[in-house]
């Protein structure tokens, strides 16, 4: 996905857990898409992180994207367990049919998305520096009022 292209549709999800969210409950909030794995270590790191942000920006809108990256992480109870363990409490939608990765064109795990209050993506990193990259895009989109 190029910046400051509109947000794609998030539908064809496997299952839905904590909430299942929709462009309509996503207009004008700042959103952060995020993908993971079960499969990927450096994901299940950067959850108290994740968490952390979610409890300090709660005008956030936060949906996490369980991408598999094989077979074995399409076991949607092993997904489910993962997110109870982890305290994930944000909508979470579990992508086996990688329907909401195609539309996103995400490759990887850690991937986030900075979508801005009308839409429009303003930051995407991926990997083990993404979070750090994340901090002062995130900060200028809260600052923004409109």
């Amino acid at each position: 996905m190029r910046l400051r292209t509109p947000m794609p549709e998030i539908k064809g999800v496997t299952k839905w857990v904590n909430g299942e969210v929709s462009q309509e409950t996503l207009a004008d909030k700042p959103v952060l898409v995020h993908f993971w794995s079960i499969s990927c270590h450096m994901c299940k790191a950067s959850f108290p992180e994740v968490k952390q942000m979610r409890e300090d920006h709660p005008e956030l809108e936060m949906i996490g994207i369980h991408m598999p990256r094989s077979e074995k992480d399409t076991d949607i109870d092993a997904v489910l367990e993962t997110i109870e363990k982890y305290g994930l409490e944000h909508p979470q939608a579990i992508d086996n049919e990688h329907n909401v990765v195609d539309a996103f064109e995400n490759e990887f795990v850690p991937a986030f998305y900075l979508f801005d209050r009308k839409g429009v993506l303003r930051h995407r990193s991926a990997g083990e520096k993404a979070l750090s990259m994340l901090k002062k895009p995130l900060e200028r989109v809260l600052g923004e009022t409109e």
